[in-house]
């Protein structure tokens, strides 16, 4: 019997809802009604003041999730596994 080549693999295409990961899983866990309410309770008090720590936090957010993604491409495996 003939084995399958490694090449044909590369040809299949990755159904679109795999392309999220876990990272719509974990943002999905987060939207509990205890943090519902915390969010309703800071934007009623500050409004849109915390939209400046977008700035700062948004930077930080994407160079952790560059270096997940190379740690993991390096790897092989997630960030929890290489701990």
């Amino acid at each position: 019997m003939k084995k399958p080549r490694k090449d044909a693999d590369k040809n299949k295409r990755t159904p679109f809802w795999r392309t999220f990961s876990a990272g719509l899983v974990t943002g999905a866990a987060d939207d509990d009604p205890s943090g519902i309410a915390t969010y309703s309770q800071v934007g009623a008090a500050y409004g849109y003041n915390t939209m400046l720590s977008v700035l700062l936090a948004l930077p930080l957010m994407i160079a952790i999730q560059m270096i997940s993604a190379r740690v993991g491409r390096v790897t092989g495996a997630g960030v929890a596994t290489g701990l």
